[in-house]
């Protein structure tokens, strides 16, 4: 990021602070005055806004619209598609070929002439950016057309009251501060909202904080809070209706939400990623390469052979051969391979980068709600009061859950669900709604938080059954079925239900405690009245429980060298008792009060060792994210809620699910469409296979062209001629390249997948110079073979290229030289060739090629179509008019047994290199 852009960075942040700021002292203001107040400040009623009022609150307040985002233009991903630093060099290079090749002969400059007009070179570099840049630009388009398919908002529309019209459905766009608007289950709360007035009102928070337990809203003034999410009377945009009915009136809009605080802080730019990074840093590694190869062939060859232009002309074909001209076209059909791939497991891939990182990670940080567990309730024990399973006790709250009338929240469906599941193995749970006839109710509600029905059985026998919160009911109860009998209640048998109720509590369950009563007052004359002297039968504890394929993939991560660390907005206990039933073991905890009383340098010490944090804001899930990559590592996030956007956007990778709200798929750079987290591992190992098949091609394209460089650069200075013309080095290139195309669907070993890889630059240089000049060592005898032995024998009689001016004059001598060199070239040519693409075998694998690993079907078969096309073309007419002689069969017979010992070294020096470094690739 330049120095503007971080100006613009930092402004930006300070704008959204004060924005944040404003907007919790504007939320603390409503959520502490009474209703009357509320409405006032709002210069509203509770007949809604007039129409003069509603445009003076939007002009004044702003629209409803949350920034998203910002897709980019046309022109903007053109550009990513084709420029780096690679395309980059090969623009240059394509400019001064032109220049050189095509300009100054045809206007006739610096000694050329039309004659010499050649524009292969441009044609073949700007073919290679095209290709490359087409691709990556056609399978990026197709990614985010897919993914904006899955971004929508789940309702566009809220129900208002404005003057002169009740209950009037208009645009949530629409909406403004000052409006009253109406809730009902399952509508999205629209804006930042101050309760009115509420009947059995449950708000799901989980996308917003992370809590996976829906809240109760009531109107009731609340005292100031530390938090502004735990203010009982807001609710926010973004959060959903689960149960009851409400009226609010609209306090806070768009941005100035929430939900639009965090919308628009994660809008900006997104962070250098370890694949940035990793290929920019190889990218200026083979830059300085040619910064210092290229001048050195210019002068050497300019003082040797006296022709400056033509030196000039060599030292940019040098450029070009040191440069991995196919790497653009490679990396992204790498990349693109991998989307493929990933996109046959219901997986859309946003980002062609990020499949890299997805390898690359060695740390998964996640939020638990959502993701690691399947968002709803589930009732997991049905227990007496010794703690014991009791069917009693679950047809009881059967009884009570499904004989309600109100909205039947979570909890009872979780009731009906367990008994149904159940009934199969009990006889005593079949056919309840039938056998039973509800007799009469008392409704939930807020002050006694408890449930009851009367029912009757077919013998006539009346049962008041009630549920609720422990403490409500013990306060009703004056008995308990305790060790077989119905005791009375007393001090000890309270504390042992507690202690019971507690131990539930700190596993992270939630207890509704359930008791009955025979015979009460007949329908009529029911009421809160008979709601004493009962008996406590037992306890019910619900969970929200982990997707059955969490612990799977937890241990397959950690198989493959990836730590998991869960970064949540809830409580402490229940996490706690998810991350044990995912087998995560938690050696350490920090809370997001914890995080407030450390500094940078203190959490990232403390991040290593900590696997999970919970009670944290979104900014806090962001900041933990940032040290550890701080760290040096590879970070990945998984999210689903708008409270996990920024952690998502710090990442070097963002992953979401489909059912996740639009600002998580947003920042998102891949998107499961299946919540199958084993998906997670099959992404990691085609991130390292992609990873593994990039590096191939850059460490043995690099090793190869500069060991042919090395080897020219020597010729250049020994040689009384040029060991290889331009369009030779262009052409080699060009065909090696072709045949490095199937290298993203070669094998990769299976101990290359099994840990994380990272991008790292030095490793290529140091690769070169051991690898390279191998292959130097054969150019060498290759050149001496064909100077001394070769040439001598099958053109000149045995005489040497340096003697030929001794024998022979004029015309004869020209075609006797342009002979000797077209048979020493096409030998390097062909030679080096072989020596080129067979390497790609050695250096693919550190095991022995052929025999303990074997390249895939395409990459053997394209190698060996390469190496044939590259041998015939000396006897062809189309090697003629490159300059090239027709190799008599004999050469062969030195080529072999070179080409095997050249194999045999590489591969010992490969062997080598290991050894002192580790690894291979």
């Amino acid at each position: 990021m330049n120095k503007k852009e971080n100006r613009m960075a930092v402004r930006q942040a300070a704008q959204q602070a004060v924005i944040r700021e404003e907007q919790n002292h504007r939320i603390q203001y409503m959520a502490t005055n009474p209703v009357r107040e509320v409405l006032k400040s709002l210069h509203t009623t509770l007949c809604g806004l007039d129409a003069e009022s509603v445009s003076v609150s939007r002009t004044k307040y702003g629209t409803n619209k949350v920034t998203h985002e910002k897709k980019q233009s046309l022109a903007k991903r053109l550009v990513g598609a084709f420029i780096n630093p690679f395309t980059a060099i090969l623009f240059c290079l394509a400019v001064v070929s032109t220049m050189t090749d095509m300009v100054f002969p045809y206007f006739s400059l610096l000694g050329s002439s039309p004659e010499d007009f050649d524009s292969l070179t441009v044609v073949i570099i700007l073919t290679m950016v095209m290709i490359s840049g087409t691709l990556r630009f056609v399978q990026e388009s197709r990614s985010g057309n897919a993914a904006e398919k899955l971004l929508a908002m789940i309702t566009t529309t809220c129900t208002v009251t404005r003057k002169g019209q009740e209950k009037t459905e208009i645009s949530m766009d629409d909406l403004v501060v000052g409006d009253i608007v109406h809730l009902s289950a399952g509508d999205m709360i629209p804006a930042d909202v101050r309760i009115l007035d509420a009947r059995d009102l449950f708000i799901s928070q989980a996308s917003l904080t992370g809590e996976s337990e829906p809240v109760e809203k009531t109107p009731k003034v609340c005292a100031q809070k530390e938090s502004i999410t735990d203010y009982s009377n807001i609710a926010f945009m973004g959060s959903n209706v689960i149960s009851g009915s409400a009226a609010a009136v609209v306090v806070c809009t768009g941005d100035r939400t929430l939900f639009g605080s965090m919308a628009s802080a994660i809008a900006g730019e997104a962070v250098e990623t370890s694949f940035t990074k990793g290929v920019n840093a190889v990218s200026w590694v083979l830059i300085r390469f040619m910064l210092v190869m290229v001048p050195l062939v210019f002068f050497i060859n300019g003082i040797t052979k006296g022709d400056w232009l033509d030196a000039f002309l060599f030292g940019i074909s040098i450029a070009v051969g040191l440069t991995p001209e196919m790497l653009p076209m490679i990396v992204t059909t790498c990349l693109a391979k991998g989307a493929v791939s990933m996109s046959k497991k219901q997986t859309i891939v946003k980002n062609l980068n990020s499949i890299q990182n997805f390898g690359a990670i060695d740390i998964l940080c996640t939020d638990k709600t959502g993701t690691l567990t399947q968002d709803k309730v589930v009732l997991e024990y049905h227990l007496n009061v010794n703690g014991e399973d009791d069917t009693r006790v679950l047809r009881h709250a059967y009884l009570n859950s499904y004989f309600q009338t109100g909205y039947k929240n979570l909890m009872d469906l979780a009731i009906i669900h367990k008994t149904e599941e159940e009934e199969a193995a009990d006889p005593k749970l079949l056919d309840l709604s039938e056998n039973y006839v509800k007799v009469d109710e008392i409704p939930f509600d807020f002050t006694r938080r408890r449930l009851t029905t009367v029912v009757e059985d077919k013998n006539g026998k009346t049962q008041m059954v009630t549920k609720g919160a422990v403490e409500e009911m013990l306060s009703i109860c004056s008995f308990a079925e305790c060790d077989g009998t119905v005791q009375v209640l007393t001090e000890t048998v309270r504390k042992r239900i507690l202690q019971t109720v507690g131990g539930l509590n700190d596993k992270g369950f939630r207890v509704l405690a359930i008791a009955q009563k025979s015979n009460p007052s007949p329908a009529g004359a029911f009421g809160v009245k008979d709601e004493s002297e009962m008996v406590l039968i037992g306890y019910l504890a619900f969970l929200d429980p982990p997707k059955e394929s969490t612990s799977d993939a937890i241990r397959a991560l950690k198989a493959h060298g990836v730590t998991t660390k869960i970064l949540t907005g809830d409580n402490d206990k229940v996490t706690r008792t998810i991350c044990r039933q995912v087998g995560l073991e938690v050696r350490n905890m920090l809370l997001g009060s914890d995080l407030d009383d450390m500094s940078d340098a203190q959490l990232a010490k403390a991040a290593e060792t900590t696997e999970v944090f919970a009670k944290l804001t979104p900014d806090q899930k962001a900041r933990v994210v940032s040290v550890l990559r701080e760290n040096g590592h590879s970070v990945g996030f998984m999210g689903d809620g708008i409270n996990d956007a920024a952690a998502m956007k710090a990442a070097d990778i963002g992953i979401s699910v489909d059912t996740a709200v639009d600002v998580a798929k947003e920042s998102a750079d891949i998107i499961l469409l299946e919540k199958d987290l084993m998906v997670l591992e099959e992404g990691i190992i085609e991130g390292r296979k992609t990873y593994a098949n990039m590096i191939k091609y850059i460490k043995m394209t690099a090793s190869s062209n500069f060991g042919n460089m090395f080897s020219v650069l020597a010729a250049s200075a020994l040689l009384p001629f040029l060991p290889m013309m331009s369009v030779h080095l262009i052409f080699l290139n060009l065909i090696y390249d072709m045949s490095c195309t199937a290298i993203p669907w070669d094998n990769v070993d299976e101990e290359f997948i099994a840990k994380p890889r990272k991008w790292d630059a030095s490793s290529v240089g140091s690769f070169m110079i051991w690898i390279g000049p191998t292959s130097s060592i054969f150019d060498f005898t290759t050149y001496i073979f064909m100077y001394f032995v070769f040439c001598p024998l099958f053109v000149s009689n045995g005489i040497l290229f340096n003697d030929l001016a001794a024998h022979y004059s004029g015309a004869e001598l020209a075609a006797m030289q342009a002979q000797y060199i077209g048979m020493f070239q096409a030998g390097w040519f062909v030679e080096s060739m072989w020596s080129q693409t067979l390497v790609i075998h050695m250096i693919r694998t550190p095991k022995l090629p052929f025999i303990q690993s074997r390249a895939s079907a395409p990459v053997t078969l394209l190698t060996m179509t390469g190496i044939a096309v590259l041998t015939v073309i000396p006897f062809t007419p189309f090697g003629a008019a490159l300059g090239l002689v027709a190799l008599p069969a004999s050469y062969f017979a030195y080529l072999f047994p070179c080409i095997l010992l050249y194999m045999m070294l590489a591969t010992s020096l490969k062997k080598a290199y290991v050894r002192c470094y580790g690894e291979l690739l």
